[in-house]
């Protein structure tokens, strides 16, 4: 049981790093494993201001043969679905033959400017859903769950926020809507300047938000010399030339903008430093050409393979083992 000061220092400010009483031990026979979230949404012009009629869900058609590969390697994604993946019938039919498979397990992950009610204008600032009004936060959420429970006969008990836009109400309503997880932190990157969270001083390791949510943040580390230097992600006109030179970057486990040899690399330093659980993401529209800019044409595809193969072989290697949602809330004990 986590003491009551210790639940209120985790939920007071989402942008303080948890207390180190909060962590999660995880049980020493899980050993050392990964988890892979996949981002199943719409396809919209990343470039270009948010619209709520950019809703068009065709990439998911291709995500069961690119999910086949991911179980030929022995792993089961969690695919947490937007609204407009499960609104859609062609893509909810999808989504719910595959988790019928066992292919893959289903989360939820909350869009705001495509997902009802629309009771807010479309901005930057309401992008992040956790600053809305804490009402219509929890109005969204519901319909979501409710959607997704509806198209797939599973009620999702894993939540990731779009744009990773949690906000000081957002575990309170998680755990209100019966999650037992949420996955929407992104340690080391900061929000803040888009008026979202700011999670530069997270940890990677899990922690238990309260007594029976637990979180789960997207493994990131800091490369080169400098990379103990953590107040220099704050001067934004540096972070280009330190990356540049290799002097200071942060690297997501993502095939999506990260070299595969820099997340070998980031693998190998976080393995010789004791860390025992892994998350990698993708967003689901980048296993067809054009719908990212991670995956404009057929090379970049070929590159993306390319970079879960390599992960994937490192991983075995070293004895790192797929899981699922269920297998980390197990672990954790509670």
């Amino acid at each position: 049981m986590i003491a009551s000061d210790i639940r209120r220092a985790v939920q007071a400010r989402i942008d303080l790093p948890p207390p180190p009483a909060a962590r999660a031990a995880l049980a020493p026979e899980f050993g050392r494993r990964f988890v892979l979230i996949g981002d199943a949404e719409e396809e919209f012009d990343w470039r270009a201001p948010l619209r709520r009629e950019h809703v068009s869900t065709r990439a998911v058609a291709t995500l069961p043969a690119a999910t086949r590969r991911f179980n030929d390697a022995g792993v089961v994604p969690t695919y947490v679905v937007d609204y407009p993946v499960v609104s859609t019938p062609e893509s909810a039919a999808v989504v719910r033959a595959m988790v019928a498979a066992g292919e893959c397990d289903v989360g939820t992950q909350l869009h705001p400017w495509v997902n009802p009610p629309f009771d807010e204008e479309v901005t930057p600032a309401n992008s992040f859903t956790g600053n809305l009004p804490v009402p219509l936060q929890r109005a969204k959420l519901h319909a979501l769950t409710d959607a997704i429970e509806a198209a797939t006969g599973v009620r999702p008990t894993v939540y990731r926020a779009g744009r990773y836009g949690i906000g000081p109400a957002t575990a309170g309503l998680l755990a209100e809507a019966g999650y037992r997880m949420d996955v929407s932190v992104r340690a080391l990157f900061d929000y803040s300047a888009e008026t979202g969270p700011d999670f530069s001083r997270h940890p990677i390791w899990p922690w238990w938000i309260d007594e029976r949510l637990l979180e789960v943040p997207l493994t990131a580390a800091d490369t080169g010399p400098l990379r103990h230097w953590r107040g220099l992600h704050r001067h934004g006109w540096l972070r280009g030339p330190l990356a540049r030179t290799g002097l200071r970057n942060r690297a997501a486990l993502t095939p999506e903008g990260v070299p595969l040899v820099e997340a070998l690399a980031v693998i190998r330093r976080l393995l010789a430093d004791g860390t025992r659980l892994f998350s990698l993401s993708f967003h689901t529209p980048s296993v067809e050409p054009g719908h990212t800019p991670y995956v404009r044409d057929a090379a970049d595809l070929k590159a993306f393979w390319a970079w879960w193969d390599g992960v994937f072989a490192l991983f075995a290697r070293e004895g790192v083992t797929a899981c699922r949602p269920d297998d980390i809330l197990a672990a954790a004990g509670r």
